[in-house]
């Protein structure tokens, strides 16, 4: 069975600052997506955002959540709780996170600490990468490989298709080496020449969307757009038509 189609709402960060949350929520529901996956509530508080992403007809797919220290975290999971979501992603960590072994080692550290802070609470963690995790080599690997052998089995990873193909990888490959672990998959699409070039709709660039449904294990495939050349919300909603119409992902019935 295809995956449910998503949309990470840091795409429509700039929509929200101008017409409020709420209403980017109602309209991502109005163009058939399944789900959201949250980048804070902006001018909501957890359980009001909860509850206009059900009444568009959607579920909170995920959330990314930085990093916590370690007095803030009971703060980040009951805010989560309060939302019923139970798949976390840290979504950033810093390239000098990565740039060498013994950081790699600190890293996988601190999101194991976290894990377990968050697998106490019945939830589930991932990391979401960019282009450095796979563009640094550790020996022979990519310090993305290095870190998940050295995570926790139960973390899971958040494949950004996109960046993967930036940081020089096949990211086709990176989702078959990973399997069911590849539990979420950030499809985005763009030139996929160099970090900071205009992404597109899904389906107007040159990533391999057909490959990458074809090696997903992912319960979601998640449309994230960072800045777009065209309107956002038209992208949002092409990238949508194409997923659902190519069979890639389900949106809402």
């Amino acid at each position: 069975m295809p995956a449910r189609l998503s949309v990470q709402l840091y795409s429509l960060r700039e929509e929200a600052k101008r017409d409020g949350i709420a209403a980017v929520i109602d309209r991502l529901g109005r163009i058939g997506y399944a789900g959201v996956e949250s980048a804070g509530f902006h001018e909501l508080r957890p359980e009001a955002f909860a509850q206009r992403v059900a009444a568009a007809g959607m579920v909170v797919s995920s959330a990314h959540v930085a990093l916590p220290e370690h007095d803030k975290t009971d703060r980040v999971l009951d805010q989560q709780a309060d939302t019923g979501n139970d798949t976390l992603v840290v979504p950033f960590l810093p390239p000098d996170d990565f740039q060498d072994e013994s950081a790699v080692r600190r890293t996988a550290d601190r999101l194991n600490e976290f894990n377990e802070s968050v697998r106490a609470r019945g939830a589930y963690l991932g990391y979401h990468n960019h282009w450095w995790e796979f563009a640094t080599r550790i020996g022979t690997r990519s310090a993305h490989d290095l870190l998940f052998s050295l995570l926790d089995q139960s973390v899971f990873a958040e494949v950004d298709t996109y960046w993967a193909r930036v940081g020089g990888v096949d990211p086709v490959r990176v989702v078959e080496s990973l399997g069911a672990r590849a539990r979420l998959l950030h499809i985005k699409d763009g030139p996929a020449d160099k970090p900071e070039s205009a992404m597109t709709a899904v389906g107007d660039g040159v990533m391999d969307i057909a490959g990458l449904a074809a090696a997903s294990h992912a319960t979601w495939h998640i449309v994230e757009l960072d800045r777009c050349a065209t309107d956002m919300f038209e992208a949002v909603a092409k990238s949508h038509g194409f997923m659902t119409r190519e069979g890639y992902a389900v949106g809402k019935p």
